[in-house]
């Protein structure tokens, strides 16, 4: 089964040979935008990437096609989409898709049930998770120590044992 995820979107162009920023949302650069590699766009065309190159912390591409700045440059904005398969893992087995997570049961250290993952968040010092737990959202940082299971077959995740993690303090 496959599922079509958003993985940038076409920033400005970059000198006069069809170069343009890629404002990413993916934390996989090298795997989705390698050389080669088929992008769809909103309006359902496809884009074939020519050239991957970093300049500084810009990832700068050139697209088949899209031989200058000015034939670019019509790009601009456009989010660029890849199908993946739904089953797909990140390279780092430590790392998770927030559509793995999200819909995970989520366990208490002694194994009872709390709620279900909603929603991951990202922020730039760590990730949040949002747990619905009867009807209430619960923020918890997605790091080791207050996450050490994650079991995507077993369709769970389980919290270490950290007094008011879930609830409200007193």
């Amino acid at each position: 089964m496959n599922l079509t995820v958003i993985v940038g979107r076409v920033g400005r162009a970059h000198g006069i040979r069809g170069d343009v920023s890629i404002d990413m949302a993916t934390d996989e650069p090298k795997r989705r935008f390698a050389k080669g590699a088929k992008l769809r766009l909103a309006d359902e065309t496809h884009v074939e990437v020519a050239s991957v190159r970093w300049h500084g912390s810009r990832l700068l591409v050139s697209f088949v096609g899209y031989p200058d700045r000015t034939a670019v440059e019509r790009l601009t904005g456009q989010e660029l989409w890849t199908t993946v398969r739904t089953d797909e893992r990140p390279d780092d087995p430590e790392e998770f898709y927030d559509r793995h997570l999200i819909g995970l049961e989520v366990r208490r250290a002694d194994g009872t049930t709390a709620g279900v993952v909603t929603e991951v968040t990202h922020l730039p010092s760590q990730d949040l998770l949002t747990v619905d737990v009867d009807g209430e959202e619960r923020l918890v940082p997605f790091v080791g120590e207050l996450v050490p299971t994650v079991d995507l077959e077993g369709g769970y995740l389980q919290l270490a044992d950290v007094h008011g993690l879930l609830e409200d303090p007193l």
